[in-house]
């Protein structure tokens, strides 16, 4: 048989012994989970669903009473200002509890880092006045960029804990969980 066309030519390995174009494909079973608000399949470790993007990561949630108080609502408090949460790191029955513990040293950690954000703005400030015009600009730009931000990461921090949610910083929180384990 001669092969002169693309298509013939692909007929003429066909008929070759021994050479197959596809391999056969090991049949793995892959364990699959549903989503369970549209249904969709996906592999058993998938974080989000494909098909509505709901995360499939379950959240564990801060339950139950600490002294008079929810765990949830002592948790949002330590954030109010640094002195409940020294509060809620020197009294007995809040001191024990994991999570209002954490939310306490997390809380100290973060007024610390905008308390050092402040100073070194301020210290940025005095260099800056010495250019005319643009320098004071500068300040109180990056002052309100930095007390937005504040104020942003501190809401974001107070409602999670008011849902019940352990929520860390990229480094405070590292640091605040390691050390609220060892008190």
């Amino acid at each position: 048989m001669k092969c002169v066309n693309a298509l013939a030519w692909f007929h003429c390995l066909s008929v070759v012994p021994g050479f197959d174009m596809v391999p056969p494909m090991d049949q793995t079973e892959v364990p699959v989970q549903t989503c369970p608000d549209c249904a969709s399949q996906m592999p058993a470790g998938a974080r989000f669903c494909p098909g509505c993007g709901r995360s499939m990561q379950v959240i564990e949630r801060a339950q139950g009473k600490v002294g008079g108080l929810p765990v949830n609502l002592a948790g949002a408090l330590a954030y109010l200002t640094p002195l409940p949460a020294l509060i809620f790191l020197l009294v007995e029955p809040y001191r024990r509890n994991l999570f209002v513990r954490f939310h306490a040293l997390q809380c100290w950690l973060t007024a610390a880092v905008v308390i050092l954000l402040g100073l070194i703005l301020r210290v940025a400030g005095l260099v800056l006045f010495l250019i005319p015009m643009l320098g004071p600009l500068l300040v109180v730009l990056m002052g309100a960029v930095i007390g937005l931000a504040a104020v942003f990461v501190w809401l974001v921090l107070v409602v999670k804990a008011f849902q019940g949610e352990t929520f860390k910083l990229p480094i405070l929180g590292e640091f605040a969980e390691r050390y609220a384990a060892r008190l």
